[in-house]
């Protein structure tokens, strides 16, 4: 990590589709991340759109998506990224791009509530329970001193993250 303490952490937030779970905790880690860290999300394979269900469980956490698209890993190929990570178990065993530097990766794998069967309200009930696990990652995550830790201690952290 860089010693430079005034620049935001970057965090990128892998999915396949970008659709729901990366672009849920792209909002999450801009709502609670403050001026410490750059949120982004991307997928291998962009659906083009967020779910309806994501803004809806957004909105009713109180948590901003204004702005957010689904966007492909290549948009972001050629910037240094700090930490990588992938949250559908499909993104993390495909070969992600190479990005300048040596970002910090660790993977919490989470299902997808998009393809969760049920009644709107069980698919909600499904999608707000993944979206408060991320929550919890993701407020653990600003807890850290990301800028402190050398990568290996930070990549374990990370790891003992996907844990919440």
């Amino acid at each position: 990590m860089s010693a430079d303490s005034t620049r935001k952490t970057s965090v990128l937030f892998l999915c396949t589709g970008n659709a729901c779970r990366s672009q849920m905790a792209e909002a999450l880690l801009r709502h609670h991340g403050g001026d410490r860290f750059e949120a982004i999300s991307a997928g291998s394979h962009p659906a083009g759109f967020i779910t309806s269900l994501a803004r809806d469980v957004m909105q009713h956490l109180g948590v901003s998506m204004e702005g957010q698209r689904s966007k492909s890993w290549n948009e972001f190929a050629n910037r240094p990224i700090d930490l990588v990570i992938t949250l559908c178990d499909d993104a993390a065993a495909t070969p992600c791009p190479v990005w300048p530097g040596t970002p910090v990766r660790a993977h919490w794998s989470l299902p997808d509530p998009t393809f969760h069967a049920g009644t709107p309200e069980e698919r909600f009930a499904f999608a707000l329970a993944v979206a408060r696990r991320l929550q919890r990652k993701i407020r653990a995550l600003v807890g850290l001193p990301v800028r402190d830790l050398p990568p290996d201690r930070l990549r374990a952290e990370l790891e003992s993250l996907a844990k919440l």
